[in-house]
């Protein structure tokens, strides 16, 4: 029998005694997206008290608001959202997931584990060539000859290292961003544009090498206060950026290459901080053709903490009044062969990818071509026009206490 995206779901340990909401679509001629809270005993429709997550984000104790909502208009089981939300066997007359947050920039931290910068050092020197980066990781590993992970970046230790490796023609961008004092943080795609649990997610058809990037996604209010966390794939074309760092843009930002969810958990008296430093991220893909690649991503061996990460995206010189969501980083580079011929890990149309960690859930998607996907059209107008037309524009500003 052919498994769907929820026979990879698994809930959070403590199924939703936590603080989840989330973002659904509700069909119909007075339809569109629905802000959720989701329980053990339903998923339910917000939007009349809090229409934006953005704007449910910016409170000072959104956990609090969403804790004493009535819960009157439910809309299924989680399972029954979940179950609906697979593209491939979804029944358009009932509510599916979205991805959980609205107007909110969406930016990646790049390099933060030590695995992960070893391998954007591979592709830059292999010029984006998934056949010659195996001999170049060798090469790597010898020459360099430190353990990354154990260099803290900023250091007077990265320092000397930065100073040697320059010294014989080894030093990169990548180590610069990885071990440097300055971290790696870009745009990774357009509010409104990521996709939610069940979406096909995105790789460009010119790409020959690319992978998912399983990663804990933080949610920051426009104060730049961490209220939460979700689950994301950065979808990745190694060879684009491997050619140029300049195609970072095009290797990041495709229809469908990124993918948040499937809720937000609100920090609560259940969940916090802490949870997501010692959070693991569990990456499971299976393809069409049989082949099969787990993975494993510890955030105890993150090279920056969350809180650096926050400070160096929002502050006196850069702010987001809508608040923003930021993508931590991965440990996790595969170099599991596939194809032959060296090039190690790379995507094939068909391929499911499953993400989870065990107090935010699972995140499931399968791959196709970005121009074979559904095309993004809910864009900031048109949510404004169709929260208007639903009588919710207040209460997509400002949050209504019951």
């Amino acid at each position: 029998m052919t498994k769907t995206l929820f026979d990879h779901y698994a809930a959070p340990r403590d199924g939703y005694a936590g603080t989840l909401v989330g973002r659904a679509w509700i069909p119909g001629e007075h339809g569109g997206p629905t802000i959720v809270l989701v329980r053990d005993d339903g998923v339910y429709d917000i939007s009349r008290h809090v229409a934006t997550t953005s704007a449910l984000f910016d409170l000072d104790e959104p956990a609090g608001f969403l804790g004493a909502l009535p819960r009157t208009e439910r809309l299924g089981s989680p399972d029954d959202l979940l179950r609906n939300s697979d593209q491939a066997a979804r029944d358009p007359a009932a509510p599916w997931l979205l991805a959980p947050v609205d107007f909110q920039a969406i930016k990646a931290a790049g390099v933060t584990f030590a695995s992960s910068l070893l391998e954007r050092v591979v592709e830059e020197q292999a010029k984006g060539d998934p056949a010659a980066a195996a001999q170049v990781r060798a090469a790597l590993v010898e020459q360099i000859g430190v353990d990354l992970s154990k260099v803290k970046p900023g250091s007077a230790e990265a320092e000397r290292l930065r100073q040697a490796l320059t010294e014989r023609r080894l030093w990169s961008q990548y180590l610069e961003v990885g071990l440097g004092p300055d971290a790696e943080v870009f745009t990774k795609t357009q509010p409104l544009s990521a996709v939610g649990f069940g979406a096909d997610v995105g790789i460009h058809p010119k790409s020959t090498w690319n992978n998912p990037e399983p990663e804990i996604v933080v949610v920051v209010s426009s104060a730049g206060g961490i209220v939460g966390a979700t689950l994301g794939n950065d979808v990745n074309l190694r060879d684009f950026e491997g050619r140029s760092a300049l195609l970072l843009s095009k290797a990041k930002d495709n229809n469908g290459s990124t993918a948040l969810g499937p809720f937000v958990r609100v920090f609560d008296g259940t969940f916090s901080l802490d949870d997501v430093r010692r959070a693991e991220v569990t990456l499971r893909v299976e393809g069409t053709d049989g082949f099969a690649l787990d993975g494993v991503s510890s955030m105890r061996r993150i090279s920056r903490d969350p809180e650096d990460l926050v400070r160096q995206t929002i502050g006196g010189t850069h702010q987001y009044p809508d608040g923003f969501v930021l993508f931590l980083g991965t440990m996790f580079a595969p170099t599991k062969e596939r194809a032959g011929g060296g090039g190690g890990f790379t995507h094939k149309v068909g391929d499911v990818v499953a993400i989870g960690s065990e107090l935010l859930g699972t995140l499931a998607n399968r791959v196709r071509h970005s121009d074979a996907i559904e095309p993004w059209t809910m864009g900031i107008r048109a949510l404004i026009a169709n929260l208007a037309r639903r009588g919710l524009i207040d209460a997509a500003t400002s949050p209504r206490a019951p």
